[in-house]
């Protein structure tokens, strides 16, 4: 036999096998002696491990991160765009449902302010990284909504960054910290006042101890000490964060990108247990960024200084109405 016929056969008995294998096969199926592969949905397989980190109790959070840490924070860093949004336009209720601070805060829809988390980096870079009590931290920026709940966070800012700085940083990225025009936030005076920012008076009484044993004088002091009693919010929620996550206050051990997302993925926590459903956002598409009517800081300097002036006019304006209104009534309301 020569060598095309051995081909020949060799190819026609494997041919047979195959259509034998195949027709065997087709056999067992009918029969339900061998299931069919079943079919991976990867949207829906990701939506239950995410469920069974938030809904499965505490014991199943616990192990699954233990079994997987990096992927659980992927898993949780994919809620941030659901759970931290900014907020609506309206006057916040903390604030409407408020004689001391309605209607002089009818615009404000939040507070913001920096926290310090313990950062681990090389030691060529420490020193961008000591902060003002000498150890090594990341600075982090947030913005919170008077429900005690995180608006915006931008984490990984060296230690000793200033503020203002970061504010700023926040404020230029393209996908960064949005205030709806015409609105604010309250900031303590190391931000300034900017376009959508409202600080205190500088050299007046202002943190709420101060007034323990004395009534507010004048306008500017009433004015601080209520800037003082709503934007005290965030330092609250701060509190509650650390408090509520250790390892924000423990020697990290992982490379800083990782030490970033731990931050973020303890926003989005605190978040979901405040009483955010990631599901009523995505049926109603409340996480969808809409660019109009966004304030852009994308002024010259001269710019930024008259809107300053602008912004401090609008400060004295809500101080005297406040004033008139606490003079005429006469009654303790702060």
């Amino acid at each position: 036999m020569d060598r095309n016929s051995i081909q020949n056969a060799i190819v026609g008995v494997a041919a047979s096998a195959l259509a034998f294998g195949a027709l065997f096969i087709q056999r067992l199926r009918s029969k339900k002696q061998i299931t069919r592969e079943y079919h991976v949905n990867r949207d829906y397989e990701r939506e239950n491990y995410i469920n069974s980190i938030l809904y499965k109790g505490d014991q199943n959070c616990i192990d699954i991160i233990r079994m997987r840490p990096i992927s659980v924070l992927k898993a949780i860093l994919k809620l941030y765009k659901l759970v931290i949004r900014l907020p609506d336009e309206s006057t916040p209720p903390e604030i409407r449902n408020s004689p001391r601070f309605y209607p002089y805060f009818k615009d404000c829809v939040g507070a913001l302010d920096g926290t310090h988390v313990r950062a681990s980096v090389p030691l060529s870079i420490q020193g961008r990284f000591r902060s003002r009590k000498g150890g090594t931290t990341q600075n982090v920026l947030a913005a919170i909504t008077f429900d005690l709940k995180f608006a915006y966070v931008l984490a990984g800012w060296e230690g000793s960054a200033h503020d203002s700085r970061i504010l700023t940083d926040a404020l230029t990225r393209p996908r960064g910290f949005k205030i709806p025009e015409g609105k604010y936030y309250l900031a303590d005076a190391g931000y300034g006042i900017r376009n959508g920012i409202l600080s205190p008076y500088r050299d007046v009484r202002y943190h709420l101890k101060e007034f323990s044993d004395h009534r507010p004088e004048n306008a500017k002091e009433l004015f601080n000490l209520r800037h003082s009693s709503l934007r005290t919010t965030v330092e609250r929620v701060f509190g509650i964060l650390k408090k509520r996550f250790r390892v924000l206050d423990a020697e990290p051990f992982w490379d800083f990108q990782t030490q970033v997302n731990i931050v973020l993925a303890c926003c989005v926590i605190h978040n979901h247990i405040m009483g955010v459903d990631p599901n009523d956002l995505i049926n109603e598409g409340l996480y969808e960024e809409h660019e109009s009517n966004l304030i852009m800081s994308t002024l010259t300097q001269r710019e930024e200084r008259e809107e300053a002036r602008e912004w401090a006019v609008k400060r004295d304006e809500i101080a005297e109405a406040m004033w008139t209104d606490y003079i005429a009534r006469n009654i303790n309301l702060f």
